[in-house]
């Protein structure tokens, strides 16, 4: 004979008996879809109309193009990352991570910006959860 609370547990799909599951399938979304929405932000400037600002002043000098035209550059990674992701959340998690770490560099030498530069760093740890998540099941039921 068995419980009501056994009952309810084998009711329950496998999603919502498997943390881990959900947990990766949680940050491939975002990580898939964030990276996307802004990268396009890019283009279309509706989020944020000067994303200039945010690029430090050393990497403008060095990068040798005008930071309006940088940030396309920027918006196109963003979309191709989050692309990655999707598709190989794994490796996709640690290019975002990396991304991230580079976006962080410039927040923090651009000055102002620290509050953004803590908040990417959080984004930073759960895109590298996402790549342990993924690598944890590589061989198992989900990417």
């Amino acid at each position: 004979m068995t419980t009501s609370a056994q009952t309810r547990t084998a009711a329950r799909s496998p999603l919502l008996q498997d943390g881990n599951r959900q947990a990766f399938l949680l940050l491939r979304t975002v990580f898939t879809v964030a990276p996307i929405l802004f990268g396009l932000d890019k283009f279309v400037r509706i989020l944020k109309p000067d994303w200039e600002v945010y690029l430090a002043p050393w990497i403008n000098g060095m990068i040798g193009l005008d930071a309006h035209t940088f940030m396309y550059i920027v918006g196109a990674v963003e979309i191709v990352a989050g692309i990655l992701v999707a598709f190989l959340p794994r490796i996709g998690g640690y290019v975002v991570a990396a991304w991230l770490l580079g976006i962080i560099v410039s927040l923090v030498t651009a000055g102002g910006f620290l509050d953004i530069a803590l908040r990417d760093f959080g984004l930073l740890v759960g895109a590298l959860a996402l790549s342990s998540l993924a690598a944890a099941q590589r061989g198992g039921r989900w990417r």
